[in-house]
């Protein structure tokens, strides 16, 4: 199994009080509560923590894109990687994602992504995801085309990566006569791609095929749904005539290890439920901004948060397989438990969330560096994994 070490890089300073006065951290919360040398501190701290997690042995470090929210600082995943990219050596870089959709020129993602990847010496995983409704509703994007500028897009980035020479590009959205980017990816033919989703039907018969066959991430669900999605996804793949390994599929969730079970949940308790309750709850035509899915992935991913409607404990979570929080053994034990269930080979971890600080954060990420990860190398390693950056000539990998 690969260990990738995910930040929403939160707004932990936020006056959950007075947040409180507004229905969600999303949209809705003035900026007016936000200060800034907060602010910078946060940033300062939280790209520590993921340079930290090189020289941990993760396999890889992830950033992600998310506006107008405390949830997540980082309007633009591109301005996080560069910063990373100076900063480590060895360790794999993930976005995950850029939201394509929300692009008005996409090519200018095909032009960062590949200088990022050459500025690591092809270190870079590109996602690509559509972004979730919120992102909708900042910018005005009209949810109903979300599809299909995400296909277009994707199309013209594929193609601008791996066409050389100038070349053009006519779709129904994007219209580019010189596709012609500068810089090319340093890997060849491009980085890894991987996609993140909430369990979109679409999504998975699209990242699932033969042409593509990318890496599919379900985020932050209750464990029978990421079940049923991961699951999805290798039937989807017998049905295309392939067997899909187990390195195309990635977990991500919230992960906290303390000495102790009693410790871990002391610990983490209030700073799971205000990640849960204050930073990610949003209403449901947030999220699902009508025309943004099928109505048949609409109603699959409204059923999954129909599960985790209101606030939830930390206790509850934890019975639903949404946080994995204990002591080591535990922590190793219900993670194996999953693999052997799903067999997924990447886990994304989660080991700062909500307002948890950041003595308890380096606490979380030493222990579940060295006393969980190590033991659950092995799992899924009799395959090969072609979904993370190739070696480069002179080039170890962190967790060598």
């Amino acid at each position: 199994m690969k260990f990738t070490l995910f930040h929403l890089m939160p707004y932990a300073a936020l006056d959950l009080e007075e947040a409180a006065k507004y229905p969600t951290a999303w949209l809705h919360t003035p900026n007016t509560l936000y200060d800034k040398e907060a602010g910078a501190d946060l940033y300062d701290r939280y790209l520590g923590e993921l340079e930290r997690g090189e020289d941990l042995g993760f396999d890889g470090i992830a950033v992600n894109e998310h506006h107008s929210t405390a949830y997540g600082m980082m309007p633009s995943p591109i301005v996080t990687a560069s910063a990373l990219a100076r900063r480590t050596k060895n360790v794999t870089i993930a976005i995950l994602g850029s939201a394509l959709p929300l692009r008005d020129h996409p090519l200018t993602l095909a032009e960062e992504h590949a200088m990022i990847d050459t500025l690591t010496r092809g270190r870079l995983i590109t996602g690509m995801v559509r972004g979730i409704g919120a992102e909708y509703h900042v910018w005005g994007t009209n949810p109903a085309f979300s599809h299909e500028r995400f296909h277009e897009a994707h199309d013209m980035i594929i193609q601008a990566w791996t066409q050389p020479g100038i070349t053009s590009f006519h779709g129904k959205h994007y219209n580019h006569e010189y596709v012609n980017v500068w810089p090319r990816p340093y890997q060849d033919p491009h980085p890894p791609i991987w996609v993140p989703s909430q369990g979109s039907k679409e999504t998975i018969v699209w990242a699932a095929h033969p042409d593509r066959k990318y890496t599919y991430l379900q985020t932050f669900s209750p464990i029978k749904s990421v079940r049923k999605y991961l699951q999805q996804y290798r039937d989807q793949a017998e049905d295309y005539g392939y067997t899909a390994t187990d390195h195309q599929l990635g977990w991500a969730l919230p992960i906290y290890v303390a000495e102790t079970d009693e410790i871990a949940r002391k610990e983490a308790k209030i700073h799971y439920e205000n990640f849960r309750n204050k930073f990610l709850k949003m209403p449901i035509e947030m999220l699902l901004p009508p025309g943004y899915s099928s109505i048949e992935s609409m109603k699959g991913v409204a059923r999954t948060k129909a599960q985790i409607t209101g606030d939830i404990t930390l206790e509850l979570s934890i019975d639903m397989g949404m946080f994995i929080c204990g002591s080591a053994e535990t922590v190793r034990q219900q993670i194996e438990d999953y693999w052997k269930d799903m067999r997924m080979g990447h886990l994304l971890t989660m080991l700062q969330f909500g307002t948890l600080p950041a003595d308890l954060t380096a606490k979380n990420m030493n222990l579940f560096a060295t006393e969980v990860m190590p033991h659950l190398r092995a799992l899924s390693a009799e395959q090969e994994d072609t979904h993370m950056p190739r070696k480069m000539p002179g080039q170890v990998h962190a967790a060598e």
